[in-house]
């Protein structure tokens, strides 16, 4: 392998892969390091696998599931099929302050959190970039929906996202497949909340990252319903699946696993980064890889780390902290508030196939008008469903006569509301290195400060309000509300600590992902977050992705980098 390339890119999950597919498009010979295994789809991919087929019947080993990943197990989709995507949570430590838990929920592999995520993907509207700037919170976003509308769609045609055209301002419309329909339960309480609440409350498709007809090579879903387990058919979008494989096809891309990196070169005579150092995971080997452009994409608080662990005598805070922002200004959303209620109306249907989809009920606190109680605001997830023969593992009962009363009489439908609010960016959340801890290669590890504010609590409280609200407003019945005590991390959309800005002493990065201080060193994963909206994050750093290879390409170009 040889160790010098014209791109580097860290990481090979959302961000990683589309650096690499648009930089080796671009013609640059480009090596992508990712710290865990390769993923062989015909072994890795489980998601036909039956329960019978496992030794725990997929309920899982619990004693290792606690030894071994106490915290990664904390996501439900680390189960006995999936639990293997996940770290390994002794391997990769990282301490909290006492009463500040954080849970961070991280995949190591070739395709990264790509292969196991939500597939939930939203467009940003003006509402949620110039929230900052007129609420006095943080620094201004450089950017406004204008800079970034291109290119979600450019990643949108590639990806392909089936949802459904709404026309509301605060989430604009994309570039989409066809939606799944609707059952009728969904159907029904569309129509309801858009008759009683004026327009202003609306049920809509989740917009998914999930094919509803072939597309560019990849099969349509098959509705299995098992998308964190794999995808055979391809079906999902995942680095794995789709950016990585283009970028294979250029002949430009070598894919490194095994490679842990530990930080960034930097050659103070230039002001440049000369390349990585890096740890083999196997072998605990370090070595150096040299290029002539950077773009940490390892996730927000991986790439943050990294720099940290960079530090030089100009930077003895963390390779280019100038400002003192880099490692400040984390954020995740907050969830857990909401509520579920029986439809007496709907016992006459049944809902045949396992639909990998969800509703989505858009942001309406703080559009139009302002709440008296809490900034910015949050939007519900849910569904629609009738309990099946699956809710027999919680029933007593037994023999024949028991099974079959779980096929012929089904359960009543139930719907639920599920908020996920916007967490307001603040100095005081932050991580550090540790000075004391290290990970199973010797790379000092985190120490993550972060806590929600009353702000994202009082935003929780009115998840439960307005949940109910919409349940009541259907006729629902026997509605049981639920308000969790989860700590951030747990939504799995980290943001922050290496914020883009318009001015140098107050960001670490300017419009284009590029680092102020380190000008061939690009970061476009979640780290680059000024703010976090309400909106699931993944989307936004394809585009960003894309649309700052574009501007290195042409700095390269013109011998500017």
């Amino acid at each position: 392998m040889p160790d010098n390339y014209d791109a580097i890119v860290v990481g090979s999950g959302i961000s990683g892969g589309w650096a690499a597919k648009e930089l080796t498009e671009h013609g640059l010979k480009t090596i992508v390091l990712e710290a865990g295994r390769p993923i062989d789809p015909a072994v890795d991919y489980v998601e036909h696998v039956m329960p019978y087929e496992k030794r725990y019947r997929g309920m899982g080993d619990r004693n290792r599931l606690q030894r071994y990943q106490p915290i990664q197990s904390q996501c439900g989709a680390c189960d006995e099929y999936a639990g293997k995507f996940f770290v390994n949570d002794l391997d990769n430590p990282y301490s909290t302050p006492e009463g500040k838990p954080f849970s961070w929920i991280r995949g190591r592999q070739v395709g990264g959190k790509s292969i196991m995520w939500g597939r939930c993907v939203f467009r940003w509207s003006d509402l949620d970039y110039e929230a900052n700037a007129k609420e006095g919170v943080a620094v201004d976003w450089p950017l406004r929906y204008k800079d970034v509308a291109p290119w979600w769609s450019y990643v949108e045609k590639f990806v392909g996202i089936q949802g459904r055209h709404e026309g509301l301002a605060q989430l604009p419309d994309g570039e989409f497949l066809k939606p799944w329909p609707m059952n009728a339960a969904e159907q029904k309480g569309r129509e309801v909340l858009l008759t009683k609440f004026g327009g202003e409350r609306v049920i809509t498709n989740m917009r998914l990252a999930v094919l509803t007809e072939d597309h560019l090579g990849r099969q349509k879903c098959h509705l299995c319903g098992n998308c964190y387990r794999g995808c055979v058919t391809l079906s999902y979008f995942s680095s794995l699946n789709a950016t990585l494989p283009a970028a294979r096809k250029t002949g430009n891309l070598t894919l490194r696993p095994f490679s842990v990196v530990h930080s960034v070169i930097y050659d103070p005579s230039t002001r440049k980064a000369t390349g990585v150092r890096v740890v083999d995971s196997n072998t605990k080997e370090m070595f150096d890889v040299k290029a002539k452009v950077i773009f940490l994409c390892a996730a927000a608080l991986e790439s943050t780390r990294i720099l940290l662990n960079s530090a030089t005598a100009e930077f003895p805070k963390g390779l280019g902290n100038s400002s003192g922002e880099l490692g400040h200004n984390l954020m995740d959303h907050i969830m857990g508030g909401g509520a579920t209620g029986e439809l007496p109306w709907a016992k006459d249907r049944r809902e045949v196939g396992r639909r990998p989809d969800a509703i989505y009920v858009p942001r309406f606190r703080n559009v139009k008008t302002k709440h008296p109680d809490f900034q910015r605001g949050y939007g519900f997830e849910g569904r629609a469903e009738r309990a099946g023969w699956e809710r027999g593992a919680e029933m007593a009962g037994f023999g024949a006569g028991f099974k079959k009363s779980l096929i012929g009489d089904l359960g009543p439908w139930e719907m639920s509301f599920d908020g996920f609010g916007e967490m307001l960016p603040r100095h005081e959340n932050y991580i550090e290195i540790d000075p004391h801890l290290v990970d199973a290669w010797g790379i000092p590890a985190l120490r993550i400060h972060c806590a929600y504010s009353d702000n994202e609590l009082k935003m929780q409280n009115d998840m439960v309000v307005t949940a109910t609200e919409m349940l009541e407003a259907m006729g629902a019945k026997n509605i049981r509300t639920f308000k969790e005590n989860n700590a951030p991390g747990l939504v799995i959309h980290e943001t922050g600590t290496a914020r883009m800005g318009r001015d140098p002493k107050t960001s670490v990065l300017n419009s284009h992902n590029q680092m102020w201080d380190v000008q061939n060193v690009f970061m476009t994963d979640g780290a680059c977050m000024t703010s976090t909206a309400n909106q699931n994050p993944s989307i936004t750093y394809m585009a960003l992705t894309a649309r700052a290879v574009d501007y290195a390409v042409g700095q390269m170009k013109r011998r500017q980098l």
